[in-house]
């Protein structure tokens, strides 16, 4: 593979302004890119109904009737998870966050408000995040990493490009099942089961802490230095997570986080985007990926 130049994180981030003061003169407060589905699928010439995708895992109904055992050791449930995550070949993922803002980029001027993204097995994902800009405006960055390739949408032309030093926003770590989950789990202090919830089905509710290491890994790096208390819903019949919910402190404002986990197993066809923008005077081979 034949790589190029990466584009000056500044130069994205005065696309951005350009788009906030358009959206200010317009008298506009929110800007953001809509279609039926998440924009960056589609940009990335992707169908996601096609079934033809990158997973070969076995899909999972989650809505399954599975019962939870209420006397359930609660360090064997987290232990079961662990194997279970560990051997993920798939999955959906949502987050929605609030609170004191977690900016993806070094510049602190883009913060992570929500993303959906879908990852697949050896190293493949897409996602599309909502982002507030400078406080005031709120758009979608699209964002599909393939391997050690990441690439970022430009939200004032829609054109894909590497993604520039000083940010933090590589999909395919938001769910990473060795190196994230399943240390996340096996490492969980303090475990204890709360409960049996009814969350689409009975699910153990499971509380713990995790180590400062683990929380950097599942939150792309956006959150280090501390260790966090965690509560996770894991499915009785395949102890996969179904949702997590954690706090964080980022100078002195907590952050909630929450995440949705689903489709385990489902195929998802996840290729470079289509619209790379390249830049004059280099050259970029994206042959060996997949197309």
């Amino acid at each position: 593979m034949t790589t190029r130049r990466r584009p000056n994180a500044p130069t994205l981030f005065a696309e951005l302004m350009l788009v906030a003061a358009a959206t200010a003169l317009a008298g506009v407060t929110a800007f953001a890119f809509r279609s039926t589905e998440p924009a960056v699928f589609a940009d990335a010439g992707i169908d996601d109904d096609r079934g033809d995708g990158d997973s070969s895992g076995q899909v999972v109904d989650l809505d399954d009737g599975a019962i939870a055992d209420p006397d359930a050791d609660a360090d064997e449930v987290v232990a079961a998870s662990a194997t279970a995550m560990g051997d993920v070949t798939s999955v959906e993922f949502r987050l929605d966050r609030e609170g004191a803002p977690i900016f993806i980029d070094e510049f602190q001027s883009l913060a992570l408000d929500s993303l959906i993204g879908q990852f697949t097995v050896p190293t493949r994902a897409r996602a599309q995040l909502t982002v507030t800009v400078d406080g005031s405006l709120t758009t979608e960055i699209g964002a599909v990493a393939i391997d050690d390739e990441v690439w970022i949408s430009n939200p004032v032309t829609g054109d894909f490009e590497t993604l520039p030093p000083g940010f933090d926003i590589d999909p395919s770590r938001f769910f990473d099942p060795q190196g994230g989950w399943q240390p996340l789990l096996a490492n969980l202090g303090e475990v204890e089961l709360v409960g049996i919830d009814d969350r689409g089905g009975e699910r153990y509710h499971v509380r713990g802490v995790a180590p400062a290491s683990e929380v950097e890994n599942i939150t792309v790096g956006l959150v280090d230095g501390q260790d966090v208390p965690v509560d996770l819903w894991i499915h009785p019949g395949t102890f996969l997570v179904t949702h997590l919910e954690f706090e964080t402190m980022i100078d002195g404002g907590a952050s909630q986080w929450e995440l949705d986990l689903g489709r385990y197993g489902e195929s998802f066809t996840i290729r470079p985007p289509a619209n790379v923008r390249t830049d004059t005077d280099t050259d970029t081979d994206v042959s060996g990926a997949d197309r």
